[in-house]
Order: structure tokens, then sequence, then C-alpha cells
């Protein structure tokens, strides 16, 4: 059959017009069996059941800097592991403010900047349900400002730091 240009569309197909289809083009298989080759590329599944992805994507917001660091960690990993990477990578970008210490013992990981109780720096990433995370100098955010410079004693939790001043007293213990 004749085209508006004069030529015949099954010729310009690699096919002539009389003679029949004789073979079909194969295609390769790239791919045989997908079902075999989806656990290569699908999550891991732990001992209860639920699907575990094999890396996570974190953020950790550093107290004054402007935004999240953002770091991949694999499931298993701990508390700790995400503090001391989070600061060498803070470090390796070159952000500011510029901080005083590298030391992971020396900081705190919280769900924001508005928890006061810090996280366990034994538990791990896949068990806190979260994502995006807060890290603060050990030295607690809620001190009272005349207490910046004289403290040597880092507290191990914010909330104990609260405790100790609620039960105190702003200006420490009144005698009646």
């Amino acid at each position: 059959m004749p085209h508006r240009n004069g030529h015949n569309l099954s010729s310009l197909q690699g096919m002539n017009a009389t003679s029949p289809k004789s073979s079909q083009i194969r295609r390769p298989r790239t791919v045989p069996d997908l079902v075999s080759y989806g656990s290569l590329f699908s999550a891991t599944l732990p001992y209860d059941g639920r699907r575990v992805p094999p890396k996570l994507l974190l953020k950790v917001t550093v107290q004054g800097s402007i935004g999240p660091v953002q770091v991949v960690m694999t499931a298993d990993s701990s508390v700790k592991d995400l503090v001391s990477a989070t600061l060498r990578q803070y470090v390796k970008e070159g952000r500011r403010p510029v901080v005083a210490s590298t030391d992971p013992s020396d900081f705190d990981l919280h769900y924001s900047q508005f928890s006061l109780e810090s996280l366990q720096r034994e538990e791990k990433l896949i068990e806190l349900g979260s994502r995006n995370f807060f890290l603060c100098p050990r030295k607690c955010r809620g001190m009272r400002p005349e207490d910046a410079g004289s403290a040597t004693t880092p507290f191990a939790s914010c909330s104990r730091e609260v405790d100790r001043v609620t039960k105190t007293g702003l200006l420490g213990p009144t005698s009646n």
C-alpha cells in the first residue's frame, strides 16, 4: 500500500509487502527471574519480620548551625556512631560555628532542640523511630549563665540539670 509520498510502508520497515512475516525479533532477557533478584534490592528482614533498610539517611542539626548535617549510616549503628560521623562530616564540610571539640563524648544527641532527655549512646538507630536529631555540647543548654564558665563536670543529661534547678530553685536553696 503506497503512502502519500509514494513509498510503500512495509518496504520502509524492512519487509516486502508480498512476503509474510518470516521471523520475529527476539529481545534479550536481561533479568530472567525477577523474583530471585528482588532480594538483592530489597531491605533485609530482621528477626521480628519488619523491613529494615540497609542504610539510613539521617539529618542532625548541630547547635548554632544553620542547617542539618546529612549522614548515611547503617541501621545497626549506635547513637555514639552517629555522633562521631556527624562531627566528622561537620568538620569536613567546614561548617560554622566551629566546634570546640571533635570528641564524640563531649556531645549529647537529642530528638530535637526542645527535648531535654538525651539519647543513650548504646541505642541502635533503627530503634529510635526518627531520622532527625539535634546535637549539642554535653554541658547542658539549659544551664544558668553564672554556671557556664565555672562548670567543670559535664552533665550526663539536661533533664537531670533541670531537675536540680527545679528542686533548689534558680537562686539555690532558700532558708526561711
